[in-house]
């Protein structure tokens, strides 16, 4: 049987999860061993195949490197990265590419992409929020860019909205669910049917809008942004 990790907690079901080659099993405090070891054996083939794709994620993000010329995603869209003289780093909204000092080395042309990303992600996720806020009759206190790898988007107590910079590589129609879905937790906090209610009458096909920012994460998970 395929060896795993093991973390106990308050939930009431065993969830399986498998990131970087390691199989970690949760499960509530008091589920038997014995009770988890069978369903991590029912789970076998979906784990194996699933442990398959991680490696190959792995060697797709072991062998991602950015140089001038190499597209890169910008709302949905593949743009160049291009040399200019000079010591400033943009995006060119007219000639649609991103422009950077020239004979920077790979990694500092990631780093340079990537402080391009979160001004730009500033910019249009902010503009986004004041647009849809303003449908919804709801104001978020602030709007901040993260790095979070895993989460595209929150909302904290305190109706303050979060968004990962890399968001900013879905589409506009993906990224206006992400914001939507935000701006509806400052009414609900939580997944309730009132709370998918409120999504789904500002975004009728939200549905499949999230599927497709699953399809970034997909992509993503063979890019290695740091």
């Amino acid at each position: 049987m395929q060896n795993y990790t093991l973390t106990r907690s308050k939930r009431k079901t065993i969830a399986i999860h498998v990131r970087d080659g390691i199989v970690e099993v949760r499960s509530p405090f008091k589920t038997p061993k014995s009770e988890i070891d069978k369903f991590v054996k029912s789970k076998e083939k979906w784990i194996e195949n699933t442990l398959a794709k991680s490696a190959e994620s792995k060697i797709q993000r072991d062998n991602f490197t950015l140089n001038y010329g190499s597209q890169i995603l910008y709302r949905g869209s593949e743009i160049p990265i291009v040399a200019k003289h000079g010591n400033r780093v943009g995006f060119d909204s007219e000639n649609r590419h991103f422009y950077l000092p020239p004979n920077l080395n790979p990694e500092q042309i990631k780093s340079a992409c990537i402080q391009v990303y979160r001004v730009l992600a500033k910019c249009d996720l902010t503009e986004k929020v004041l647009r849809f806020a303003k449908m919804m009759n709801v104001m978020p206190t602030a709007v901040k860019i993260n790095s979070a790898k895993t989460r595209w988007g929150s909302c904290s107590g305190r109706k303050s909205l979060n968004f990962s910079w890399r968001l900013i590589m879905a589409d506009d129609d993906v990224i206006d669910y992400v914001v939507v879905h935000e701006l509806a937790h400052i009414t609900e906090m939580n997944h309730s049917e009132r709370f998918w209610a409120i999504v789904e009458s500002v975004l009728p096909d939200y549905r499949e809008r999230k599927l497709r920012l699953k399809s970034l994460q997909k992509r993503l998970c063979g890019e290695d942004w740091g």
